[in-house]
């Protein structure tokens, strides 16, 4: 089991949008949707593509560089040309403090 460290406040990620973050020395996509907050590993597995600049669509984001799609639940590839998912991070929010468990 990991720590929960603080990655961002509420409001600080627009509606339906991503932003890089960094916790236990990892790059990680904050996503905020409908919500809710998901976190991902933030580089595609087709070619190192940045998720945290990615379309947000639904429950999925598309990777900026070639149009690779993730699951932000669950971290799967669910579009080519990824083929591969990414590791996705559980997320909680405790007063205004967004935090990612690593």
């Amino acid at each position: 089991m990991g720590i929960f460290v603080k990655v961002a406040t509420a409001g600080e990620i627009s509606a339906n949008s991503g932003k890089l973050v960094e916790a236990g020395g990892k790059q990680i996509a904050l996503f905020h949707v409908e919500g809710k907050y998901y976190a991902l590993d933030n580089n595609c597995t087709h070619r190192g593509g940045p998720l945290s600049e990615g379309e947000v669509m639904g429950a999925e984001v598309e990777c900026p560089w070639h149009g690779a799609h993730f699951n932000l639940e669950s971290g799967h590839a669910v579009r080519p040309p990824a083929a591969a998912g990414v590791a996705c991070y559980p997320v909680r929010q405790q007063g205004q403090d967004i935090e990612v468990e690593v």
